[in-house]
């Protein structure tokens, strides 16, 4: 083999160090009802959803009694409602994945600290949003796309 082999460098790992959470164990607890509620609220809100759009029939969503064909502009407000409601039902995952990926972070013990910063995420922020994993300086940085 050739002794004129490139050094190929590794990739460095990051040293930053996880910060465990400010919280006390009732506010810990609190939160964590808090992710739970939503979450089934959220259960329960995509499930009538399922059950009121996306499984009834024309006939029975409309009360058409009428063995006439369907208009089209029937047909479309329809496929109109059901991409809605798809879209609805997409946020819907999207929020329940945020919920879960909150009480996870319950588990590790790094609830309240923000992903990007590693600084302690305010109590009010968490009330108000309690799934939140940035604080505000840092959600406003990735919103602005400056990070």
């Amino acid at each position: 083999m050739s002794e004129n082999r490139k050094k190929v460098s590794k990739p460095k790992k990051r040293l930053s160090r996880i910060k465990k959470s400010h919280l006390s164990s009732a506010n810990i607890e609190h939160f964590k009802q808090l992710l739970l509620e939503k979450r089934r609220e959220i259960l329960t809100n995509v499930n009538e959803i399922e059950d009121e759009t996306l499984k009834k029939s024309r006939l029975d969503a409309t009360g058409d009694l009428s063995s006439m064909p369907i208009h089209m502009a029937d047909l479309g407000t329809d496929n109109y409602e059901q991409e809605f409601v798809l879209g609805l039902m997409d946020s819907e995952r999207k929020l329940l994945n945020e919920i879960d990926d909150a009480l996870q972070r319950i588990e590790d013990g790094t609830y309240g600290v923000c992903e990007g910063t590693g600084k302690l995420i305010r109590k009010a922020r968490l009330e108000a949003q309690p799934w939140a994993k940035y604080c505000v300086e840092y959600a406003k940085m990735l919103e602005r796309g400056t990070i």
